[in-house]
């Protein structure tokens, strides 16, 4: 008679990760230092950014996701920020067009040629002046092309609209004023319709970016949260954070209902921060400390 366990075996339960060889890693790329709370990563199908250690103001790395192996000390770099570059990512529609954000209160736009980087790029092709103080957040919208939202150190969010011609936009779209301290982590829903963000002062919000009203603010007192994350289409947040014993933590919520979490674990007693990333097309979520 055979003998048939109660419970499902899990599928991932004997999967370890194995580092890859050398020629397939990216060797000797000069990451900042930066203590700022950021991924300084950003990838997409034809390139891979990294914001670099860089003497004298801020600049980034792009590098072609074929080319493994050991980086050229000299090679080019974006530069043109006259501060640390704090965040980048791609634009999810142009995989040659990236935005960077800095410590100079300034957000750039740049073009990426489609061939190997031969020199340094130093001239954006957009700048947006609007914030007062520096800018730590940047994110494109899912589903509008060429609007960008940008988050500072003024408390403010920012849309703009890159389709107009002008080079140095100064006049966003709509200014969000919903919170009174710094936007630590922003994220949209699949159809950017809702805007989830992370606060300093522990609160975890849901926008309507079109209206700029707060449609949820959850102020729930045992988990201080630091990142969080719209799960796709699930209608629900995942949050990272810590507890109130200074455990690192991590707590999923309804997205309609932000008064007490669906689920709060601790992890573990370490001090770094937690990124969470969701892979949408696996079902996958994957909480990287740092």
């Amino acid at each position: 008679m055979s003998w048939h366990p109660q419970y499902r075996s899990s599928k991932f339960r004997h999967v370890y990760g194995k580092a890859a060889s050398k020629d397939k890693c990216y060797d000797c790329v000069p990451i900042t230092r930066n203590v700022h709370d950021n991924h300084f990563c950003a990838v997409n199908p034809s390139f891979i950014a990294v914001v670099t250690e860089c003497a004298g103001g801020g600049a980034f790395l792009v590098i072609p996701i074929k080319q493994t192996g050991k980086l050229d000390p000299h090679y080019p770099k974006v530069c043109g920020h006259k501060g640390n570059v704090l965040d980048i990512k791609w634009n999810p529609f142009n995989d040659f067009v990236i935005a960077s954000c800095s410590e100079d209160a300034t957000v750039k736009i740049w073009d990426i040629p489609n061939q190997l980087l031969k020199r340094n790029i130093t001239t954006p092709k957009k700048e947006l002046l609007g914030h007062a103080r520096r800018v730590g957040l940047i994110e494109w919208h899912p589903t509008a092309d060429n609007i960008l939202f940008s988050s500072g150190y003024d408390y403010k969010i920012m849309i703009w609209n890159l389709d107009v011609k002008d080079a140095v936009l100064s006049n966003p779209v709509k200014i969000l004023d919903a919170h009174k301290d710094v936007v630590l982590s922003m994220s949209f829903n699949t159809d950017g319709s809702l805007l989830a963000t992370a606060c300093r002062d522990r609160k975890i919000r849901v926008l309507d970016p079109r209206a700029g009203t707060v449609l949820q603010e959850g102020s729930y007192k045992s988990h201080k949260v630091n990142k969080v994350l719209f799960l796709g289409n699930m209608k629900k947040l995942f949050s990272t954070g810590t507890s109130g014993w200074n455990n690192r933590q991590i707590a999923l919520w309804d997205q309609n209902d932000l008064s007490v979490p669906l689920l709060e674990e601790d992890l573990d007693g370490s001090s770094g921060l937690l990124f969470p990333i969701y892979d949408c097309d696996t079902h996958m979520l994957y909480v990287v400390g740092k």
